[in-house]
């Protein structure tokens, strides 16, 4: 889709991207959610070129925040698949867009008509928002902040991010097909990693939210190069000029990046960048 995915910045050259928009979860992260050093001086070189990065993750803030002080990253992040907009080196959330809990409830009302209990988590609105996961939910990163919960009243109790879903029998991408077709005119429906189903409000994606700060930066989809993994990164893709998947990415979005590089572990946004910022080589 773009010259600037074939040719480097030389010295004095414009820059082939001024955006650079990356994935946490495996994409930016390895599986142990760090970040290698190629990685970083690639990265790195972008920022130095003039580049601005930008972090797009389903993580809510307070889900993505101990990983973002980790990386030092002090930028804007968009969060929760772009319902918030946090300055990482201020720790404020600058927008946030909460899930209508009235239409959260039909939506659930309509899907499990169709295919059954749902096993649920609710990632609560806000800075300090705690996920409250309900009976037989399973959720493996150590670093949410969860609290559970018994009565379902109790979830709707406090404005939403998102809920979570699963399925005793569906998978993944089963379970986010039956939702959408219960429920899409209600709800949007994505999936954004493994046990990763997620409903959020209606025409929310990535996107939105990494359109946001991109006009906050003075900046527009043609400035832009994004990296991912997984469906919710579709719409990301959609909306910037190139849209890169790595290796370990679902086929979903390979099916409609403009280019596939390395995986998460083998530095695969390292290996692009190299080549767009020549300096990230050296």
């Amino acid at each position: 889709m773009s010259d600037g995915a074939r040719n480097g910045a030389g010295e004095g050259d414009e820059l082939p991207y001024r955006l650079v928009a990356t994935d946490l979860d495996g994409t930016l992260l390895r599986p142990d959610h760090t970040v290698s050093a190629r990685t970083r001086e690639a990265v790195a070189a972008a920022t130095g070129a003039g580049a601005a990065h930008i972090v797009v993750t389903g993580r809510t803030v307070p889900v993505a925040r101990h990983i973002l002080e980790d990386l030092g990253y002090q930028g804007l992040a968009v969060c929760s698949q772009g319902a918030q907009l946090y300055h990482a080196g201020e720790h404020r959330l600058l927008t946030s867009v909460t899930l209508d809990r009235r239409v959260a409830q039909l939506a659930l009302e309509k899907i499990e008509a169709e295919i059954g209990p749902l096993r649920l988590a609710a990632a609560r609105d806000g800075l300090d928002g705690e996920v409250l996961f309900g009976e037989g939910y399973r959720m493996d990163d150590e670093g949410i902040p969860r609290v559970s919960f018994a009565d379902p009243e109790e979830m709707w109790s406090q404005p939403l991010s998102k809920l979570y879903i699963q399925h005793a029998e569906l998978g993944d991408d089963a379970l986010a097909d039956a939702a959408r077709t219960a429920a899409g005119g209600l709800v949007g429906v994505t999936m954004a990693g493994t046990g990763l189903v997620e409903l959020l409000p209606l025409g929310l994606t990535k996107a939105t939210g990494l359109s946001m700060a991109a006009r906050r930066l003075g900046m527009t989809a043609d400035d832009a190069i994004a990296f991912g993994d997984m469906p919710n990164d579709i719409p990301m893709f959609g909306w910037a000029k190139h849209g890169v998947a790595m290796a370990n990415a679902h086929p979903d979005l390979k099916a409609v990046a403009d280019e596939i590089t390395a995986s998460n572990t083998e530095d695969g946004i390292a290996v692009v960048l190299e080549r767009l910022f020549p300096a990230a080589g050296r």
